[in-house]
């Protein structure tokens, strides 16, 4: 094994390590959130959703040196309505932070095309390579996505039970992204760019 090969390896590890720290880092607090809830009650949940999502930065960090933007600016937002939540003991502002993160969301990666700022690449690049043009029409489609989340946020909390939303903020949007991120996959095995030493290795060993 060569030592290109061997760093190589190493870096894939290490973003597999990132990987799984991070889908931990994501969704470990909706758990806790809903598992809290149905235990107790919406303020209790409150505080333990936003204690857990501080956790997992710390966490990621200490693992990776790194804390992606997107769950730090989902983590400020939390515990601006997590702590609005629990000083007025009202869940309306619990409610509608995922509303705000993902209108924030959107409008950073539509706000970055319009500056040609791909943020989307900068985000996840290093786990595939794409053309611009494939990342920019990827960003428009996460872009679009977050909005429509937001709109459905809305649509649950305001006509549904408190149960109904705190199963759908964990679950029923947590099974909807994963859906929405599978049916990316053919547009990106379309447009995915093989690496070079890979295109080589391929041509020697026919």
């Amino acid at each position: 094994m060569t030592r290109e090969d061997s760093k190589t390896e190493a870096g894939t590890a290490k973003d597999k390590k990132a990987s799984a720290i991070q889908l931990a880092a994501d969704y470990g607090p909706l758990l806790i959130f809903f598992g809290v809830y149905f235990a107790t009650d919406i303020l209790t949940a409150t505080a333990a959703l936003v204690a857990a999502s501080l956790l997992a930065l710390v966490v990621s960090w200490a693992a990776v040196r790194r804390v992606p933007w997107l769950p730090l600016l989902a983590a400020v937002v939390l515990s601006i309505f997590g702590g609005l939540t629990l000083i007025f003991e009202d869940d309306l502002f619990i409610k509608i932070k995922p509303t705000i993160v993902q209108l924030l969301f959107a409008a950073v990666l539509l706000g970055g095309l319009a500056i040609r700022k791909v943020w989307l690449k900068m985000v996840i690049g290093r786990a595939m390579k794409l053309p611009d043009e494939a990342w920019r029409t990827l960003t428009i489609r996460f872009a679009i996505f977050f909005i429509i989340m937001a709109l459905a946020n809305e649509v649950v909390w305001r006509s549904f039970s408190t149960d109904l939303w705190v199963t759908f903020d964990t679950f029923g949007q947590m099974a909807i992204t994963f859906i929405f991120l599978a049916s990316q996959y053919p547009f990106i095995a379309r447009n995915y760019i093989e690496d070079e030493g890979e295109d080589e290795e391929a041509g020697t060993d026919q």
